[in-house]
């Protein structure tokens, strides 16, 4: 009895330590956004309305030559776990074995032979939870290995959004580019026909031929830009990049998922980033467990039993004959002395722990700022939404005024090229704006760990 009592208290003993788990906000402090339906979780690229996005990300979760890589250190670390799970059970084996022994000598000749069919067992009493602790220690790590992939799932995918966006974004801004060259071409001839006539100057006439190449010369250049991106898009996807394209080409045809008001912070703690990190901190404190078991002592029972001959070997007697034999033992070991090696393991595995405890409290904190920094600049760009509208509004029709007054001979032509030049800048900078938008959106998302729905059943 007072064995047993021993034994319980010095279990209770090791048992690694409660986890620690800093406070969260009740929200977020840029989370005063407008109501809207909450956006999407696990499928959270859904929210932007695009079904050839909704094809990219599929093709890039079976395609993808870092996922699949992460899928397989996932098995590595789930046959781990099944490896250190193996010892909290007894294990048994099945022997055979046949020896057959022939002399001479001058007393005369003999043989024999000796034969036996065993079952064999064997089983580690864990009295101070050093396997139950090193079956948990690898399973938490598995876990933390599957967050990983996860994590990297969600960077992978949030970059193949990015990477579609930029595409669009690029193509978008190729067509502006475009309709600014026929423009400043349809100028180029208003003002050749002008200074036909006497009624403009050479200047001014130089002017709008170097205009018209300037522009010339942005369309070569978005379109190596937007071929670099195709390709980019094609690799995370595991593609070749050669036949690879896309059919959509403007921002135009993608929704923006609605925010909700007041994004409970208990969202960061589904962060895959986080879930591991806590992981390998609980992981750490097992090892803690491990590391102290292995300064008591060790209790290991052994069994076997079958069908030999002879039945009984042994110096003293051998009991001749074919029969049932089993066997029994028991082993305890106890360190002694080895130099201070087993503490020293000790005081390394509880400082591991501190360690990764510190480490999981700064990632909630950086979670929080990534978060804030996301909220904030989504918040922002909202609020320039109407501004960026107006000036896209007014620079055209400031420039439609221009080019009827100076065609009609009211105007001069120094008004109509900055006024083309503002309009140029402002339909490029509007693309670009709300490229932007969307991705502060994919931003957020990856904040928040894949979207910012919660859960109506918590």
């Amino acid at each position: 009895m007072a064995l047993c009592t021993l034994v319980l208290c010095s279990a209770c003993t090791l048992q690694p330590a409660a986890r620690e788990r800093p406070e969260l906000p009740a929200q977020f402090a840029q989370a005063q956004l407008s109501p809207g339906d909450h956006g999407p979780l696990a499928g959270w690229y859904r929210g932007f309305g695009s079904e050839e996005l909704d094809g990219l990300i599929a093709r890039a979760q079976r395609g993808n030559a870092d996922l699949a890589a992460a899928r397989a250190r996932l098995e590595q670390a789930d046959a781990q776990a099944r490896i250190a799970g193996a010892a909290l059970l007894p294990s048994l084996d099945a022997a055979g074995n046949l020896q057959y022994y022939a002399g001479h000598s001058g007393a005369g000749s003999a043989h024999e032979t000796d034969w036996a069919t065993l079952f064999s067992a064997s089983y580690e009493v864990d009295f101070w939870g050093r396997n139950h602790a090193l079956a948990q220690s690898a399973r938490l790590s598995a876990n933390a290995s599957a967050s990983d992939r996860d994590t990297l799932a969600l960077t992978t995918l949030a970059g193949v959004a990015d990477s579609y966006f930029q595409v669009l974004a690029l193509r978008e801004r190729l067509a502006s580019a475009r309709l600014d060259a026929r423009a400043t071409q349809q100028v180029l001839q208003l003002v050749e026909a002008r200074y036909a006539a006497g009624l403009a100057n050479a200047v001014d006439l130089a002017n709008q031929r170097a205009a018209a190449a300037a522009v010339a010369l942005v369309v070569p250049q978005l379109q190596q830009q937007e071929i670099a991106a195709r390709a980019a898009l094609a690799l995370l996807l595991g593609e070749y990049p050669e036949g690879f394209d896309v059919h959509a080409d403007s921002l135009q045809t993608l929704a923006e998922p609605a925010l909700g008001a007041g994004l409970p912070s208990e969202l960061l703690l589904r962060r895959p980033d986080l879930i591991a990190t806590e992981a390998r901190l609980r992981a750490a404190q097992a090892d803690v467990v491990v590391a102290r078991a292995a300064l008591l002592p060790s209790l290991t029972l052994t069994g076997a039993a079958g069908l030999q001959n002879p039945a009984v070997q042994a110096a003293v007697l051998t009991l001749t004959g074919t029969g049932p034999s089993l066997q029994l033992g028991g082993a305890l070991v106890q360190a002694v002395f080895d130099g201070g090696r087993r503490r020293a393991i000790r005081d390394q595995a509880r400082a591991r722990a501190e360690e990764l405890l510190q480490d999981y409290r700064a990632a909630v904190l950086a979670a929080l700022q990534d978060v804030e920094s996301a909220l904030s600049l989504v918040d922002s760009l909202n609020a320039q939404q109407q501004a960026q509208t107006q000036v896209l509004e007014q620079i055209e029709h400031a420039f439609g005024g221009a080019q009827r007054r100076y065609r009609e001979g009211s105007g001069d032509y120094l008004t109509l090229l900055t006024a083309q030049r503002a309009l140029y800048a402002a339909r490029d900078g509007y693309i670009q704006y709300r490229l932007a938008r969307l991705q502060a959106l994919i931003g957020l998302s990856k904040a928040l760990g894949g979207g910012w729905q919660v859960d109506s059943a918590s």
